[in-house]
């Protein structure tokens, strides 16, 4: 079976609302993505519960501090198994050199990649922070960072993903949330695109939410996107 590039972001409150779904998927389908909103609630305890299901679990908590800080949390995060976790490329080198370097002590290490801009913020979003320039410039600068740090990619809006597979080749991965069917509304994320738009500008793995979660019917959610995608390969 051709590995799964959807990644189901399992945004709920707690792990009976989460555990829900993921008792009618199964690891063959998709691979799970723990935000901050679920972890806090739950804890690394109920990540090692999806990984010993078999799940590939994208640990997505955005580590954002001073560079031995997050070095201890990565190593932390990568001890529970997980598939792939992630820093915020605005930390900086040296935080995202830390975290690269205590990735390396594992035999296997988990995927680690880095936030550029979240899909939340516009131009407009940026202004407000004191940052001048288009976004696509700032996501570029960062994602540079990032592949200087020898991290294994980014997480982006899939609107970049074309600019960045131009600059770093088929070999950097480009995580992409804030993809919508055609079907879906926009909710709260600002630069979005549906699965196959995302994957014909470059994107590796889409993270999927609301479209699947709060679907009437979850799973026929998925296969329908499944069915959109299928003829695309890594």
């Amino acid at each position: 079976m051709t590995e799964s590039r959807i990644i189901v972001a399992l945004d709920y409150p707690d792990a009976a609302s989460a555990n829900r779904l993921v008792t009618q998927l199964n690891p063959a389908l998709c691979r799970l993505k723990v935000g901050k909103e679920l972890f806090t609630a739950e804890g690394p305890a109920f990540v090692s519960t999806l990984v010993d299901k078999g799940y590939g679990v994208f640990l997505d908590l955005q580590f954002h501090d001073i560079p031995n800080t997050v070095a201890k949390a990565c190593m932390i995060a990568g001890r529970l198994g997980v598939w792939m976790l992630n820093v915020h490329a605005l930390g900086g080198r040296a935080m995202m050199a830390a975290a690269r370097e205590a990735m390396d002590k594992f035999a296997t290490p988990p995927l680690l990649t880095a936030v550029t801009i979240l899909t939340s913020m516009d131009q407009h979003a940026l202004g407000e922070i004191g940052l001048t320039g288009e976004v696509r410039s700032h996501v570029l600068n960062l994602a540079r960072l990032a592949d200087d740090c020898n991290l294994d990619g980014v997480v982006c809006s899939a609107q970049e993903a074309s600019l960045l597979r131009t600059e770093f080749g088929n070999d950097f991965m480009l995580v992409t949330p804030g993809i919508r069917p055609a079907d879906a509304g926009l909710d709260d994320q600002s630069r979005v695109l549906t699965p196959s738009e995302a994957l014909r500008h470059g994107s590796s793995y889409l993270v999927i939410g609301r479209p699947i979660t709060q679907a009437a019917d979850p799973l026929s959610a998925l296969h329908r996107i499944q069915t959109e995608i299928q003829n695309f390969r890594f």
